[in-house]
């Protein structure tokens, strides 16, 4: 971007891009005229007066006569893309809303000029403003739908959450209330399941940080404070899934033993009054499960 933009820059000395072109086009100048509004169906900035647009179809005239890549061509070309920089910060002022700097949005949209220059043909009759706009204005949202997006979607979803905002805008103003899924996929032509996908990927445009807060004074801290917390028994999801199958493999009574002691909570007493047996055989047997456990355990690892 900043090697196209190098040759705009070589005039900056210039008072501005008028200036210069005087100095190519014969110094015949009319009676001022009041610059007219803009042209019927056209996104001509309120700017471009006459001047501009009789110094500008001079200057593409003369440029179609030199030779690309010539000392004068170029010198002409530089002298198009600064007297039309005023084009650039008109379309450019419609995205001042957005979170990305007016610099880069007038940088963007010079690229957009920068080609429309290079493919306008004066013989075709058409203003250059008229026809330079759709493209000065399709660099920038471009450039919108490239670099803005916080996580990379496909072009077509992008493409349907631009459509279901301009639909659901107009369905909210018709309907009085906000529209539903299925109002929506008919309006658009499109089944539920792509409305809702298109509605999900508004998520991705914008992200916000784990360091970030509310906003409010009784806020419980930053974002990712209330995300979640350290779940301590997650330490022992490992160990529980492979005793599974080793607890599979023991005898009935050994393995009633063990849900008895560890599930039940109950003393090898209470357990050997449940089994019928001793409290020393309960210690027996609980013992030599357990390292039977704990081997199988360390022979699978």
């Amino acid at each position: 971007m900043s090697g196209e933009l190098g040759t705009a820059e070589i005039h900056a000395g210039q008072a501005n891009g008028t200036a210069v072109a005087e100095d190519l086009v014969p110094r015949q100048r009319a009676e001022p005229v009041a610059p007219p509004g803009p042209v019927a169906g056209s996104e001509t900035p309120p700017g471009a007066g006459i001047d501009t647009r009789t110094l500008s179809r001079s200057l593409f005239l003369r440029l179609a006569a030199l030779d690309p890549g010539s000392t004068e061509h170029t010198y002409v070309r530089d002298t198009l893309i600064e007297l039309n920089l005023p084009l650039v910060r008109y379309a450019s002022a419609r995205f001042r809303s957005r979170n990305e700097p007016m610099e880069d949005i007038v940088q963007v949209g010079t690229i957009g000029l920068i080609k429309a220059i290079d493919r306008f043909d004066p013989e075709r009759g058409v203003e250059f403003p008229t026809f330079a706009m759709p493209t000065v204005v399709g660099e920038i949202k471009r450039f919108f739908r490239d670099t803005s997006w916080s996580v990379r979607v496909p072009r077509r979803l992008q493409e349907l959450r631009l459509a279901l905002t301009k639909a659901g805008d107009e369905l909210s103003q018709r309907l009085d209330r906000s529209p539903t899924v299925a109002e929506l996929a008919v309006c658009l032509g499109v089944s539920e399941e792509d409305v809702v996908e298109g509605l999900a990927v508004g998520n991705a445009y914008t992200a916000s940080s784990l360091d970030s807060g509310t906003g409010e004074e009784d806020s419980d801290g930053p974002l990712a404070d209330r995300l979640g917390y350290e779940d301590l028994a997650l330490e022992g999801v490992e160990y529980r899934e492979s005793l599974k199958p080793l607890l599979a493999k023991l005898p009935p009574r050994e393995r009633r033993i063990i849900m008895l002691r560890f599930f039940g909570n109950l003393t090898q007493s209470q357990i050997g009054e449940e089994i019928g047996i001793s409290q020393m055989h309960v210690s027996r047997l609980l013992t030599r499960t357990l390292t039977q456990l704990r081997e199988g355990l360390i022979n699978e690892g």
